[in-house]
């Protein structure tokens, strides 16, 4: 399977640079499998195209303001983008590791070290400091090996995320564009770049199959009889980093982690023994399900990680529709959806797409796959 199998062009002025005035309002491509037929919905429509006593799961994780605007010394220039926490040792005192594992996954004694995206790399070196505020600095660790990532630590007093959100950015992704960073602008990326169910911040994107959903919307489901459940899988770079080889199944995934409760693996677990419809909201919903039970033959309740890479042919052992948005050409996300719609169907909905002039990727329309 050749990744140039899953390209297709998309004009530019077709990447939803802002959300759609209200959530509900996005246009929905309902994809039915059966049929094999394609129609043209708002999202507000999906309470009528659920069925009752279906199982909605949403992944409720939390975007951080992970993207952080610095200067060096010299005055420079740094942008850095946080990944995750690390467990790396940075130091080769045993006690700087012993600190860093007693601590909770977001430090209050500023030891945290991070692995991160640097921009522009060239300008930084081991020791390098990058002043972020009074009350942030970055100091620069050392680059790891995994695909241009740095390790470092960020120095700081009192509570990371109440830091994080004072000082740090929504990491969108590049393709939306803020030349103008307006405080309206900042503020709107702030409330919409975030699902209304968010739970925990650990996430440095949006889940953004959900971003569609409001608490109307989800009343009326629960209304209808729809019983609606929540899984957290921290999306991380990985769900996004393009493929580089030609060779599909070359190609590894980086490593996400995910939790699954108690109350969300038996809501899950009796739907499966009812023949109930599973619905999942977004990709990074149906890899936590897949992987889960890959791992343990039945969704139960853990906090893991998942390196699945779902493609064509794929046969899906949880889920039975999805909720998702329009993907990246040549990425894992259209591969995952190609493997449960059909490659052709696929493509075949994204080419009526394009000629309907849909809005695609992050802040884009969605699709309903049933």
């Amino acid at each position: 399977m050749l990744l140039s199998e899953f390209d297709y062009e998309l004009p530019e002025e077709l990447i939803a640079q802002l959300p759609a005035d209200k959530r509900e309002n996005s246009r929905m491509l309902v994809l039915n499998r059966g049929k094999h037929s394609i129609s043209h919905k708002h999202f507000y429509d999906i309470v009528d195209l659920i069925d009752k006593e279906s199982l909605l799961v949403l992944n409720n994780t939390k975007v951080m303001p992970a993207r952080l605007y610095g200067t060096k010394e010299t005055g420079a220039k740094i942008e850095i983008f946080l990944l995750k926490q690390s467990d790396i040792n940075p130091r080769p005192l045993r006690e700087r590791e012993d600190a860093l594992n007693e601590q909770s996954e977001f430090s209050a004694s500023g030891e945290g070290c991070w692995q991160v995206l640097i921009k522009p790399s060239k300008r930084v070196k081991s020791g390098t400091i990058v002043k972020v505020s009074d009350e942030l600095s970055v100091e620069v660790i050392k680059r790891l090996e995994d695909d241009g990532e740095w390790l470092v630590k960020l120095i700081y007093d009192g509570n990371l995320l109440d830091v994080l959100h004072r000082n740090g950015n929504i990491p969108l992704p590049p393709y939306i564009e803020r030349k103008m960073q307006t405080d309206d602008i900042k503020k709107l990326d702030f409330e919409r770049y975030q699902t209304v169910y968010a739970k925990d911040e650990g996430s440095v994107a949006a889940p953004t199959a959900g971003l569609h959903f409001t608490e109307e919307i989800l009343q009326k489901l629960k209304d209808k009889g729809v019983c609606i459940t929540y899984v957290t899988l921290n999306v991380g770079l990985g769900t996004f980093r393009p493929v580089k080889c030609e060779n599909v199944l070359e190609h590894k995934m980086h490593s996400e982690t995910f939790e699954i409760t108690q109350e969300a693996s038996d809501a899950i677990n009796k739907a499966k023994k009812e023949g109930k419809k599973i619905i999942a909201v977004g990709t990074t919903t149906v890899r936590t399900l897949e992987t889960a039970y890959q791992k343990y033959g039945e969704i139960k309740a853990c906090h893991d990680h998942s390196e699945l890479f779902i493609y064509p042919p794929y046969d899906f052992k949880v889920i039975d529709n999805l909720i998702t948005n329009f993907h990246l050409p040549k990425s894992t996300l259209l591969m995952l959806v190609s493997a449960l719609a059909g490659k052709d169907f696929i493509f075949k909905a994204y080419k009526e797409a394009i000629k309907e002039r849909y809005r695609f990727f992050s802040y884009g329309d969605c699709m309903y796959i049933c």
